[in-house]
Order: C-alpha cells, then sequence, then structure tokens
C-alpha cells in the first residue's frame, strides 16, 4: 500500500450563535480548519484535521512531499507530519487492514470515553447559559477560562443555579492568579461551590514551591500540562494531581504511559471538530488514566463535518467499531463551508496562514471604584495581569467591551492599547 495523494482543504465552520459573540475577541480563529484527504493506491481514503491557529503541529509541505509514495503504515508514527496527517494516515491504514484505529494504538481497556464542554471567558450570564446547553447536551462537565477582568464568583454563582449538583467544573486561569499567596483566598471562595473540581494552571507551572503550597491548602484538583516543571520533578515534588496531554500520537501515548507510572490521570486536550474529536477518543480508550474529561472544543461548531453527529450520553461518547476513525466526512457540509481559492490566494503568496481580520475591538476592564484598564487585544492580559501588573481577582470587576465605532477617539485610544495596556478612569458611553 501507498499514498498516492493529499489533499488539503481550507474550511471555515461557523461556531454557534453565542460562541460567535463570546469568542471575538480571541480564539476567534479556531473555527478555520485544515482538512487531509489521502488517498492510497488499494482505493482506501483517510481524513485527519487541524485547527492551524491552535494545535500541537501544523501539517506542512515538506510533510506531504515526505509522505507521498510512503507506505502509510511505516510513517503514521511520525509526530513531526502534523495533525491532521497523522490522523489522516492511523484513518486509512485502518480501513486498509479492516480494524479500529484504536487497536493501531494499544488494548482498549473502556468502551466510552469522557469530554468536557468549553468556552473562552466571558460574561456569568453566558456562562450560565452554556452550562444549560452542555447539561441539555448530555456533558456534566465544563472546562472555564477565570481572567482577572471577569468576577469569577459571580460566573461560578451563576453556573452553580442552572446545573445539576454533580455537574463538575475545571477552571484555568492561564497563571493568571499569580502566586499562591493571591490564589489561594480566591480558590477558598470558589471551593464553597461543590460543583468546581479541578484548579489547572493556577500560577506559573515553574513555581515549584508555589504550586505545592496550593495542592497543601485547597481540596480542589491540580492539573498542569505535561513537561513543565520536567516529568520527574514534577513527580518528585508532587507539585500536581494530574496531567493534560496535547501532543501527537507518539509523543501523547509516551506522556501517558509515564503519567500512569506515576499513578496520575489526565486529560487530552487536542482542540477541534469532530474528526479530532474522534481521534482523541481513540487514544483515550487505550491509555489508562485518560480518565479526566478530554478537552476538544467541539461545542463550539455549529457543524462537526460528519455524517452522523457525536452523540454524548452522561459526559461520555462511545467509541467507534468500525474500521479506521470510524467516521464518515459529510462531503456536502465540507463543499459549503470550503474557502474559495481567490481568497486563499492572497495568504499562499506570502506564506501567511489563511485567517480571519483582527476584530477592532477595545477591551475595556472596568472596577468597581471606577478605574478601567483598556487592552487593544484580550491576548495582552495574559502578561499584564500573570507579572503582576494588575490584580488578580476583584469582586466586582467585569469588562466592556468597545467596538470600533468610527470616532478618531476611539481610533486614537485603540492604536496606544495595542502597544500596551493603559490605564485611565472609566467613561460610561
Amino acid at each position: 500500500m501507498k499514498v498516492t495523494d493529499i489533499e488539503r482543504i481550507i474550511v471555515d465552520v461557523p461556531f454557534t450563535l453565542r460562541q460567535q459573540r463570546i469568542t471575538e475577541r480571541e480564539v476567534y480563529n479556531w473555527s478555520i480548519l485544515e482538512l487531509c484527504k489521502v488517498s492510497t493506491d488499494t482505493g482506501h481514503v483517510g481524513w485527519g484535521e487541524t485547527v492551524i491557529h491552535y494545535t500541537w503541529s501544523r501539517v506542512t509541505d515538506d510533510a506531504v512531499a515526505r509522505v507521498i509514495g510512503q507506505n502509510p503504515a511505516q510513517i503514521m508514527n511520525d509526530d513531526s507530519l502534523g495533525a491532521g496527517l497523522q490522523m489522516a494516515l492511523f484513518d486509512v491504514v485502518g480501513k486498509i487492514l479492516e480494524v479500529p484505529v484504536y487497536t493501531l494504538l494499544g488494548n482498549k481497556v473502556r468502551n466510552q470515553v469522557p469530554i468536557s464542554w468549553w468556552s473562552i471567558d466571558a460574561s456569568p450570564v453566558d456562562w450560565a447559559a452554556e452550562a444549560k446547553d452542555a447539561v441539555e447536551a448530555g456533558y456534566t462537565s465544563f472546562k472555564l477560562k477565570p481572567r482577572p477582568w471577569q468576577d469569577i464568583v459571580k460566573q461560578v454563582d451563576a453556573i452553580n443555579a442552572v446545573v445539576p449538583p454533580d455537574f463538575k467544573l475545571d477552571l484555568d486561569p492561564n497563571s493568571t492568579l499569580q502566586n499562591a499567596e493571591n490564589a489561594i483566598p480566591i480558590i477558598h471562595k470558589l471551593e464553597k461551590y461543590d460543583i468546581v473540581a479541578i484548579f489547572e494552571s493556577p500560577i506559573p507551572q515553574d513555581d515549584i514551591l508555589g504550586n505545592k503550597k496550593i495542592r497543601r491548602e485547597i481540596k480542589s484538583q491540580v492539573a498542569m500540562h505535561f513537561g513543565s516543571p520536567p516529568y520527574l520533578i514534577g513527580v518528585q515534588e508532587e507539585v500536581c494531581d494530574g496531567y493534560v496531554i496535547c501532543a501527537g500520537k507518539s509523543e501523547a501515548i509516551r506522556q501517558g504511559y509515564l503519567s500512569a507510572e506515576a499513578d496520575k490521570p489526565f486529560w487530552l486536550q487536542l482542540v477541534g471538530n469532530g474528526l479530532t474529536t474522534t481521534w482523541a477518543a481513540h487514544l483515550g480508550v487505550v491509555l489508562t488514566h485518560a480518565t479526566w474529561p478530554a478537552i476538544t472544543c467541539i461545542n463550539l461548531y455549529s457543524n462537526q463535518l460528519l455524517t452522523q453527529e457525536i452523540q454524548v450520553v452522561n459526559g461520555h461518547h462511545t467509541i467507534p467499531e468500525e474500521p479506521g476513525l470510524g467516521v464518515t466526512v459529510d462531503l456536502d457540509a465540507v463543499e459549503r463551508y470550503r474557502i474559495p481559492a481567490q481568497k486563499l490566494e492572497p495568504f499562499l503568496k506570502t506564506g501567511d496562514l489563511y485567517n480571519h481580520p483582527q476584530p477592532r475591538i477595545i477591551s475595556t476592564i472596568v472596577y468597581p471604584d471606577g478605574n478601567c484598564i483598556h487592552m487593544g487585544a484580550s491576548s495582552q492580559g495574559y502578561g499584564f495581569f500573570t507579572s503582576g501588573q494588575g490584580p488578580a481577582y476583584v469582586e466586582g470587576v467585569y469588562l466592556d467591551p468597545w467596538h470600533d465605532d468610527g470616532t478618531a477617539e476611539w481610533n486614537d485610544l485603540f492604536e496606544r492599547a495595542l502597544k500596551e495596556p493603559i490605564r485611565s478612569q472609566h467613561q460610561p458611553r
């Protein structure tokens, strides 16, 4: 068997209506997927996908050239090929051998895998609405992004009011709680809610003493991205309860085995749509300690690009038993969301990734005392707050997005805020 052709298709799958609004400041480019269609001389076709603006590795022209003419079974374990291409190779090899992908990965230890709903930061009202949707869709957990520009206690309180008591939250501040002294009192406020279960990277992961102190003094579990601090140091120092694994097949299996050796659970964080979610499930059924709900962000998308949607029941979905990934790509949907060649051409000429225009939004953080901080992009907030230039938490804080209104005043502030966050007094509009 030989690979005879690889087609790469860029699609832009709209997010759900609420998520279009929630993500307009950040992660809006995650709607853009590159599909890899791998054809072989046996007549079989494999599919994979990559979120080109958030992935452990993109597919490159060089990777495609290396695969053409090769036996897919001999090269599919090479993580350097990139997410979508590696996925497609496993899919096509499984189809040729008439076995599910998981049989190519290891011994199956479960038939269903846990999965979580996901959202970037949003208002308490929007997070509560997302939580209600999650429950209705069969989910029992929700990964969220607390930020210093939102009142996380109000956000969790709003969710708590609309979910069943056994629903669980994984809160990921992306290190913006700054240090143990700041983080522990905030976490204690949140632990009054039984739905709070896990804190991911509450402070910088290389702060070993701080993370040990947090783990000693809170009742929730602490998750960290695998490898920071280095595995042996992390295990010896007992800095966390479990891991986040985001990698290609070979590295994910290695990290999964090492997690098992330390008897630490983990979740697979492989962001994407229907194909990626299915791929993550095949990994999840062979890794013994993949017991925390996977994060794929499939709930963001209005269409899974599959002929049969993945169904979540009691927080889990069932692994397909058909050959390959076991799912069928909806070709009509692919054509509907395909980016025309003429729209791609300007990006190809410059060697840039296809993307949406940068949003012209001033993200204004408003504090109860009337002070505010203007950001030209939400992403500025990570370094700004993690380094302690702003408070990790203030009761009553909220975000007031200011869209381009065409005025010189707006444009001047936006241009200055793009360079660095601007402090001022809040002027209600």
